[in-house]
């Protein structure tokens, strides 16, 4: 059995015992194909194993300066621009910020050729360096063991 379906079970097992009044409850499947899929399946794993875990949001926040205007003609126009402006997370943060155990625990998760930039190596450092935990996910399978190896 794959670990995305031993995921599918063990969430559907926890969905069982909070609705055991729900005879008919439906099973939400888990995939690791994406950047944003496997970021859920793993922060879904931690918590259904009693850790806390959560996305960290890096992107920054878009300042909008459009306007909208109807021309003389009729015609709906839009006039301006927007901008983004950096987050206040730390550069090169992690996807995922979870604690494990009592332990301090980052994520990072890459899908593919994708690779760590500079500023992550040198967060990644900074975190082990401290004690905490950086893992660097590139699939639910080898989370899932790295995960069960490690707590």
């Amino acid at each position: 059995m794959t670990a995305l379906k031993k995921l599918e079970n063990i969430a559907f097992e926890a969905k069982r015992l909070k609705y055991k009044d729900q005879p008919h409850l439906i099973r939400k499947k888990y995939s690791d194909k994406t950047a944003n899929e496997l970021t859920k399946s793993i922060i879904a794993y931690i918590q259904l194993m009693g850790g806390q875990a959560e996305r960290i949001s890096t992107t920054g926040r878009v300042i909008d300066n459009r306007k909208n205007y109807t021309d003389v003609v009729g015609f709906k126009r839009t006039i301006g621009t927007t901008k983004w402006i950096p987050g206040t997370t730390t550069k090169g943060s992690a996807d995922i910020s979870a604690t494990i155990q009592g332990r301090s625990v980052k994520i990072e998760v890459k899908i593919g050729k994708d690779k760590q930039s500079d500023a992550q190596l040198k967060y990644q450092a900074e975190i082990e360096k401290s004690g905490g935990i950086y893992y660097v996910a590139r699939n639910f399978e080898d989370f899932f063991k790295w995960y069960n190896e490690t707590f």
